[in-house]
């Protein structure tokens, strides 16, 4: 089923669209604000920077301030209830401000700001922690990349609305303010028809003290290592994207010779690019939370900011020219292209690491470590801001401050990579086997989401283990001969696995011992291990005799197995087939078509014997070895 089936679901439909429409009139309002003050109040030139530099702060500081609240409030009570007076909190605001801009109460105009800096700030938390509620695990990272595509382009809708209505002449006041109130209205509208969401957390706690409580979220946002590596590294996507979002006006001007209008069709690209990265996310994911796409991302920014640099390094030698003038001059498709590919390797950047965290957070804490990304978001978007003025107070011009943010964004993504290996691990698998495999999977919904299970598979080539590990939505520890462990490269991926490696008991009794028992300490944590009870690679296509491994790891601990069965493998890649000399030839059959195939779980009350486990793998493989 694809992604956008999603959109006609009850479950996800009418959230997405309360979430658009949220994320329209804030930018809507914002930009209609920012037009009354620049263009039509006639305030002298320290006035209008005095308001527009005011605006943006007016809106993050409710992010430091009560994101923590938020936290708890979706995790304590039902999300859909929260997100209707949420949005009746909206409609109100809506209302203030349409009489603010009747009657061009700026101050008045400048809470209404800040009030809806409390809706996104209040939203935020359930934004992201009621969609693993809402989605099949498979269908999480389509779901992201849905809501990511739609917040784009209602930013981008809302910003060129917003202006345009405030700009027509001697009704723009009345336009602004009755089409922000008519969209809070049909948000709130829209919302009643999300499902019920229970509350993950009903008996938690609710603390009252705004600094305490966001000690205490970001002190929960670090307890997985992992997962506060994927906050920062969503955190540092605001910061790249705050500080280019930030010079493209003046980037369009200055650099660009551009009009109003290329200034829309640049944001335009960029929100474009991002809403198709996202959208590929599932695709190229296979419908699983794949955080090897980070690693891609990280690099497509850095690569396409650092062209963006030498694409355009001066000052434009022609002004004025509208969007269509500028596509037809000579190098602006260059650019163009650029800021798309830009949007959409951020989509590959972020859309995963969102996902990354709604998958290994439990949901009691979700909707907390969704509050400390956002308190960590506002921090670093806070610093964008700083290192975008400090580096054009030294002399920096625009294409300069991208080329520094592409490089910084190179060295912070090999250092977040070297704290989180993981990521570095699955980008290598994710190449590794997408570039040599085509690979269909079968039954992966029979691997239970919880608990401890054994997978059983037959043993086919070198690669079974990656391959495996890039079509399984659970991380897997597998067992796997210990020369295998070792072959280079690879021997990095299958540490950073935390693989366990076994010896024959002739070979090394002591790594027999050591394999088994590590096998038994994974199980007991709930963890998902996958064996080869083969105990070798097939040399002729066949499977092997079952050794006796599977039932001493069963007997220790007896827990639900799964078995498998790979196909097509034979004469493949780093198989065996045709090798005389005993080693894996360069292959014959590149980009080969590999069937994984999943069965039943066997119950953890069933007796399972090596022999019973041989005859089913023999059968669900069938003659396609």
């Amino acid at each position: 089923m694809s992604q956008f089936a999603l959109l006609r679901k009850r479950r996800f439909a009418p959230f997405f669209w309360t979430q658009a429409l949220g994320a329209f009139n804030d930018n809507a309002f914002r930009n209609a604000l920012v037009m009354l003050v620049a263009f039509q109040m006639r305030l002298d030139d320290r006035s209008v920077s005095l308001y527009t530099n005011l605006a943006p702060a007016l809106f993050i500081i409710p992010f430091f301030l009560f994101s923590a609240t938020a936290g708890q409030l979706a995790e304590k009570y039902e999300k859909s209830r929260i997100i209707r007076y949420v949005k009746l909190f909206e409609i109100g605001a809506m209302l203030l401000a349409a009489f603010g801009f009747y009657t061009h109460h700026t101050s008045m105009l400048l809470v209404v700001l800040f009030l809806m800096g409390m809706h996104s700030t209040m939203f935020g938390p359930i934004k992201y922690a009621i969609l693993p509620q809402s989605l099949q695990p498979n269908e999480l990272v389509g779901g992201n990349g849905l809501i990511e595509t739609g917040t784009q382009l209602a930013i981008l809708i809302g910003m060129i609305v917003g202006g345009s209505l405030m700009q027509v002449a001697g009704f723009g006041t009345l336009l602004a303010g009755g089409v922000t109130t008519a969209i809070a209205v049909a948000g709130y509208l829209v919302s009643r028809a999300i499902p019920t969401a229970p509350a993950t957390a009903p008996d938690l706690k609710f603390n009252w003290n705004l600094f305490s409580e966001t000690g205490r979220v970001l002190g929960i946002t670090r307890q997985d290592r992992a997962v506060f590596n994927a906050v920062l590294g969503i955190s540092w996507f605001w910061f790249f994207g705050t500080v280019l979002t930030a010079q493209l006006p003046s980037f369009t001007r200055i650099n660009l010779g551009g009009d109003g209008s290329v200034n829309i069709l640049v944001l335009t690209l960029f929100s474009i690019g991002t809403g198709i990265g996202s959208l590929l996310c599932e695709r190229m994911s296979g419908r699983r939370v794949e955080v090897g796409l980070v690693p891609l991302g990280a690099f497509g920014l850095t690569i396409f900011g650092i062209d963006l640099f030498f694409a355009r390094p001066n000052a434009a030698l022609t002004h004025g020219l509208n969007w269509m003038e500028f596509l037809h001059s000579s190098g602006n498709w260059r650019i163009a292209l650029d800021l798309a590919l830009i949007g959409m390797f951020a989509g590959f950047y972020v859309v995963p690491l969102f996902a990354f965290i709604q998958s290994r957070t439990p949901r009691d804490r979700l909707s907390r470590v969704i509050a400390g990304n956002n308190i960590v978001n506002a921090i670093f978007i806070c610093a964008a801001a700083g290192f975008g003025l400090g580096l054009g107070s030294m002399g920096l011009g625009i294409p300069q401050i991208f080329l520094v943010t592409a490089v910084l964004n190179a060295l912070v993504a090999v250092y977040i990579f070297t704290l989180v290996p993981e990521f570095l691990m699955r980008f290598i698998t994710w190449v590794l086997v997408n570039t040599l495999y085509r690979v269909r999977t079968d039954g992966a919904r029979n691997i239970p989401e919880e608990g401890a299970v054994l997978l059983v598979c037959n043993h086919v080539s070198y690669m079974d283990p990656l391959l495996l590990m890039a079509n399984l939505r659970r991380p897997v520890r597998f067992v796997m001969y210990y020369k295998i462990f070792n072959v280079p490269l690879l021997r990095f991926v299958f540490r950073t696995a935390k693989a366990i490696p076994i010896a024959g008991h002739k070979e090394d009794p002591t790594v027999l011992q050591t394999a088994y028992d590590a096998i038994d300490d994974a199980l007991a944590a709930g963890e998902v291990v996958c064996i080869f009870p083969e105990g070798a690679l097939t040399r002729d296509g066949e499977i092997a005799p079952f050794r006796s491994g599977v039932e001493k790891i069963l007997q220790r601990r007896p827990v639900t197995v799964v078995p498998m069965a790979l196909r097509g493998l034979w004469g493949s890649m780093w198989s065996r087939r045709d090798s005389t000399l005993s080693r894996a030839r360069l292959p014959r059959r590149f980009r080969a078509h590999v069937e994984l195939i999943i069965d039943a779980a066997i119950p953890i009350t069933e007796t399972v014997q090596a022999t019973g486990l041989e005859s089913r793998i023999r059968a669900l493989r069938g003659n396609s070895p």
